[in-house]
């Protein structure tokens, strides 16, 4: 049998239902594999190794007498730091916050997954406030990319994508705002599904804020799904619950039924690199081929709109900041510091007001764009992986967005979102494309994700130490 960091959370499930592993012996696996590639990647906020064990303890005896409580019961888990979990602190990613208190509840995420059986290894490291697409944090320091080391995560979830690929576990949950789950996934080479507005419980909920699984395929994060979509009356933008398997059918999408739209070009933001474009063709080819009609859809976003949404970020970040004291506003990352005060500390009413203007029409813009199609493809982000020490592709806090043009406006029009990874770079460097369904068709985009996951080529080897 393969090694436990090999194994997906259904073979492991099934390992465990055989006898052939025990949940205490995977964890055990899985914990002496964080601490093998910890000192190169810094994924790791929190590593419950006590908790961890005792959990894979409960789940061993579950299984000894058939009686698991989910098929993903004893499987390991890591979860991003800003979502809580009882008993833990969580800085949200910021030196500013230390020491922060431990919360007294889990949020529904993490309630929904322990209620799975689930073994929770720990916490992934984040950027400050989770506001930048990378993995650099005053708390926790730089977090790199297990491809190359020296190279980003993107973020905010940076530390979650770094862990799955590595392979410190089958499970990992990360949030997204603008891209932090889909940003991070492209740049590691994992799968990451940014769900409609709603679809999965979260807590506090927010203007395009979502909790997202991200793992090493696509069949796992529907298995994750299952549970993340159970209903938590504490968040009230949730979506009505309706019950659905989201690992049926995974394989049953007829690609000659689909209409799909390939948005190759934002018209703002950075511009898409070459390779990120030729990848993008690749897989546009591929589901032709397989006998989908695909057609070329305009670039939408505008630079005003872009601007808009990062105005809007920025006057959101700048009210935490100013509620600070000095002492605090001076162990914020200074990136952070200058990002969120340059021009927010001038804004008036109005222009915040203008500012959400551009967002709702950022919002109706990719409604109205992607309404032709039952799905649209595009690049995740139009760069490759830049350097791990950098706090953004061109390091310029009065710039320091440019990069999400293909995803956030996304999280604004609530429409489900996942990146898959397609193919490498010349220099070994994961890229991934996005798949965008109409709202509220998360399992649409899983199907569609599964078919593209079929269709690509070979895929590197997962990085090993």
């Amino acid at each position: 049998m393969a090694a436990p960091h090999e194994l997906s959370a259904a073979e492991l499930a099934a390992s465990y239902e055989g006898g052939e592993l025990s949940p205490v012996e995977v964890t055990r696996a899985l914990l002496a594999r964080v601490d093998a590639w910890e000192p190169r990647l810094n994924a790791m906020a929190q590593v419950h190794r006590e908790a961890a064990l005792r959990q894979a303890q409960d789940a061993e005896k579950r299984w000894r007498v058939q009686a698991p409580l989910s098929p993903l019961d004893g499987v390991p888990l890591t979860i991003k730091e800003n979502i809580y979990t009882r008993g833990d602190p969580a800085p949200i990613g910021t030196a500013a916050n230390l020491p922060a208190p431990p919360q007294p509840d889990d949020a529904p995420p993490a309630a929904r997954l322990r209620q799975a059986g689930c073994v929770l290894l720990g916490k992934t490291t984040m950027p400050d406030y989770g506001m930048l697409s990378s993995g650099v944090s005053s708390a926790h320091g730089v977090t790199r990319n297990p491809w190359n080391t020296g190279k980003n995560t993107s973020g905010s979830s940076s530390g979650a994508a770094a862990a799955a690929a590595a392979r410190y576990a089958p499970l990992h949950l990360g949030t997204d705002i603008g891209g932090s789950v889909r940003l991070p996934a492209t740049h590691c080479g994992t799968f990451a599904l940014k769900p409609s507005l709603g679809r999965i419980p979260i807590y506090p909920p927010y203007l395009g804020r979502v909790t997202g699984p991200m793992t090493r395929d696509v069949e796992t994060a529907a298995a994750m799904m299952n549970w993340l979509t159970l209903p938590d009356a504490r968040d009230f933008m949730s979506l009505p619950y309706r019950p659905t398997d989201y690992t049926a059918g995974l394989d049953e999408l007829d690609a000659k039924k689909l209409r799909i739209g390939l948005l190759a070009d934002m018209r703002a933001g950075l511009p898409v690199h070459a390779e990120v474009r030729a990848a993008l063709q690749a897989a546009a080819r591929a589901l032709a081929g397989a006998g989908a009609s695909v057609e070329e859809v305009p670039g939408f976003l505008t630079q005003a709109m872009l601007d808009g949404m990062c105005r809007f970020f920025e006057a959101r970040s700048h009210n935490d900041f100013v509620q600070l004291p000095p002492e605090r506003q001076k162990k914020v990352l200074p990136f952070i510091a200058e990002w969120c005060t340059w021009r927010a500390g001038s804004f008036t009413g109005r222009d915040v007001m203008q500012a959400y203007g551009q967002v709702m029409a950022m919002r109706e813009a990719a409604v109205a764009a992607c309404e032709p199609f039952d799905f649209v493809l595009s690049p995740t982000s139009p760069i490759l992986p830049y350097d791990a020490e950098l706090p953004s592709p061109n390091n310029d806090p009065r710039d320091a967005l440019p990069h999400i043009a293909f995803t956030v406006p996304f999280n604004m029009s609530e429409q489900p979102a996942a990146s898959v990874n397609w193919t490498f770079s010349a220099d070994g460097l994961p890229i991934g494309v996005q798949v965008i369904g109409r709202r509220f068709d998360d399992l649409g985009v899983l199907r569609l994700s599964r078919l593209i996951e079929n269709l690509r080529p070979e895929q590197k080897a997962w990085p090993e130490k």
